[in-house]
């Protein structure tokens, strides 16, 4: 159902024109239904005053005949004769007013007696009738006038009151935090001023408080990035380390098998750990992870299934990657592989036998597994940290979020298809 917005120019203009309504057409109303006495009063004044006109010149001069118009008429009955000369309608009539309806025309008729005569006016009233149907189609069409008038004026001085705050809602829009090139927000905070000279005091006091709460605000995010570059750098630097102590080891000689494989699973958790700081910083700050760039997906595939490839072939599974290597889109490397990575890392956990495909098609990567498939009641919660799909897998339950928060901030979109039991779909669909 379609829903109007009710902003505040649309709420003063509505009270403007609704209080001229009330106003106006109280009036209307009064003057349109005081028009019936008006003119009541009006013909009773022209009967009278005609009555009074007749039986003055009567009693003057008894043979005194009154003149004949065309909508008021004047009768002397001094006989039976002259009673039965008048019009049918207007014989027999008793004193007093009467009102006859004639040829769809209203009649009015008073009848008085002075010295045994008998004295009749009648008075078409079509004229009256016109003119307070003209009247009271003025009165409509003044108070349909009055109401858009209303409108108007409402709307244009319902603009001039709310255009300071409609400013200050343009300047709080376009705030952003004042960042350096690493991303950071720059130590030297300089907040933009949001009070105006000329403001009214409650919008200045707005504005206030809002350039109060933006410096707390910026001071939270510079705090909080701080933070995490801090924590990145204390992490990145052991890690270095490791995997640094780990090449040189790899090129001793004579090396027993079993301390090969343990300094490259060392090396594997290192790069893991690596990669899992990265997106946890992406997830904290929600900046780019690189620069845009021609990427082969073939290649950019690969990269991110090597470091499974070992547990791939424990588990004896199918791996099929069907990439035409001449596709290449412009995008972003390292958030590509961050949330390949993290798919596949999930495709593998919950696979024990059958396939892992990888394929291509019209701007849509998709990663298919053979695994346990997802649970339609787990489908919303599907990107919310810290969730899992089972209790017996390793995790923290944040890759789907981290997948979902790079699709979001690349304008990538991502979709699902899974049967319970029969394995999932993951499909990254490019622009």
């Amino acid at each position: 159902m379609f829903k109007i917005k009710y902003g505040i120019r649309l709420r003063v203009t509505l009270a403007l024109a609704i209080f001229c309504i009330i106003i106006v057409g109280a009036l209307a109303i009064s003057l349109y239904f005081a028009s019936d006495d008006i003119e009541e009063t009006h013909i009773e004044q022209i009967m009278k005053a005609e009555m009074n006109h007749v039986i003055h010149h009567y009693l003057q001069h008894t043979r005194f005949t009154p003149q004949v118009g065309s909508s008021l008429k004047s009768y002397v009955i001094r006989n039976t004769e002259e009673e039965s000369q008048l019009p049918d309608y207007l014989q027999n009539l008793d004193r007093g007013s009467h009102k006859i309806f004639r040829h769809d025309q209203e009649i009015r008729v008073l009848i008085q007696f002075a010295g045994g005569v008998k004295f009749v006016v009648a008075y078409k009233i079509g004229l009256h009738e016109q003119r307070q149907r003209e009247f009271r189609l003025l009165v409509v069409l003044s108070l349909i006038a009055v109401v858009a008038i209303a409108f108007l004026i409402g709307y244009l001085l319902a603009g001039l009151l709310v255009k300071q705050v409609t400013d200050l809602a343009e300047r709080v829009k376009r705030l952003l935090p004042i960042s350096d090139s690493t991303g950071l927000v720059s130590n030297n905070i300089h907040c933009v001023s949001l009070s105006q000279p000329g403001q009214d005091e409650e919008v200045a006091q707005l504005a206030r408080t809002l350039e109060d709460y933006q410096y707390r605000i910026v001071r939270m995010l510079q705090r909080e990035q701080e933070f995490t570059a801090n924590i990145s750098h204390e992490l990145r630097t052991p890690i270095t380390t490791i995997l640094t102590s780990c090449e040189l080891l790899l090129a001793e000689q004579n090396l027993s098998p079993k301390a090969y494989a343990r300094i490259r699973n060392i090396e594997a958790v290192s790069n893991r750990m690596s990669e899992q700081v990265q997106a946890l910083l992406f997830l904290a700050r929600e900046q780019a992870l690189g620069t845009m760039e021609p990427v082969a997906i073939a290649e950019c595939v690969y990269d991110a299934v090597e470091p499974f490839c070992e547990e791939i072939y424990q588990k004896n599974l199918e791996l099929d990657v069907t990439v035409k290597p001449g596709v290449v889109l412009t995008l972003n490397r390292q958030a590509l592989h961050t949330a390949l990575v993290n798919i596949l890392r999930n495709a593998v956990q919950y696979t024990e036998q059958g396939f892992i495909r990888i394929s291509f098609d019209n701007n849509r990567l998709s990663i298919a597994d053979s695994g346990i498939g997802i649970e339609p009641a787990f489908m919303p919660f599907l990107y919310e940290r810290f969730f899992r799909g089972s209790e017996k897998t390793q995790g923290l339950g944040i890759g789907l979020v981290i997948v979902k928060r790079i699709c979001d901030y690349y304008d990538w979109k991502i979709e699902v298809d899974s049967t319970p039991g029969s394995g999932a779909t993951f499909h990254i669909v490019f622009p």
